[in-house]
């Protein structure tokens, strides 16, 4: 397969898996498509790469929701982030602290944002949902509409968890992927544009971060969905990503990330 097939076909699964509902994080977009100034809550999760930081703060920081949280304990993406905040700003100490307080830390000094809603204890995508619904429960907060963040890897799967396990109706899940970027071809060699995001993965981390998510998104017996480990709801994958996913098998196949056996028989990861 020619270079400019395998980044297509990167990119087909890019879009795919970094939902966005609404083009920017303003108040604009959510008055546009929801009738809405203020979402009620916005989470940021951890696994976002650095750059999530700044998108988010920034968007708080114009009053995009009424009530902020950031999610996070520790796990695969934990030691890429502490290295990114402590280069851009040394005087925080990363050592052993939990993705949520680090990346509070940066916005409440970066952006002025205090009162933020800390969960701490979660290590991996399925139970980094229950644990901020616990949150949510415990501060008993009144939702109709809720923004999530999540590395745009991830999103797609973030959306599909709170859908199976956030029980009331009512509330409408706002999806909104951190960054949105395209593999191209340069100098006849794979590059991801803009190349500049703060933190972003490196080209080969970020294809198997992307081709780690179709297996786990599959409703059959191997992923988890209803008809295999029952994590998230249904997932509707279109026949052209499976399509992409199987070439890019052929030339990435040792680079699909595997699910993490410590949690495959409780939760994801």
């Amino acid at each position: 397969m020619d270079l400019y097939k395998i980044a297509e076909n990167i990119n087909l699964l890019s879009d795919f898996l970094g939902k966005r509902d609404i083009d920017t994080l303003s108040s604009d977009a959510l008055e546009e498509k929801y009738k809405i100034s203020q979402a009620d809550l916005l989470i940021l999760f951890g696994a976002s790469i650095a750059y999530g930081c700044d998108v988010v703060g920034q968007a708080v920081s114009n009053h995009i929701a009424k009530n902020f949280m950031i999610v996070g304990g520790e796990g695969h993406t934990t030691e890429s982030l502490h290295g990114a905040i402590h280069k851009a700003f040394p005087e925080i100490v990363t050592t052993g602290k939990m993705e949520a307080d680090i990346m509070s830390e940066y916005i409440k000094r970066k952006y002025n944002i205090d009162n933020i809603l800390i969960e701490r204890d979660s290590t991996n995508c399925g139970n980094i949902i229950t644990y901020a619904l616990d949150v949510i429960k415990q501060n008993n907060l009144s939702l109709n509409h809720i923004i999530i963040v999540q590395d745009s890897t991830m999103q797609c799967r973030m959306d599909a968890g709170f859908r199976k396990y956030l029980q009331d109706a009512k509330v409408e899940v706002i999806n909104f992927a951190s960054y949105k970027v395209k593999v191209v071809l340069k100098s006849e060699k794979l590059v991801i544009e803009p190349s500049d995001l703060w933190g972003m993965w490196d080209i080969e981390r970020y294809i198997s971060l992307l081709m780690g998510e179709i297996p786990r998104l599959l409703d059959d017996t191997q992923g988890y969905g209803h008809n295999g480990k029952n994590y998230i709801a249904h997932v509707d994958i279109p026949m052209s990503v499976l399509k992409a996913f199987e070439e890019l098998k052929v030339e990435y196949g040792d680079l699909v990330r595997v699910a993490n056996p410590l949690y495959a028989s409780k939760t994801l990861n």
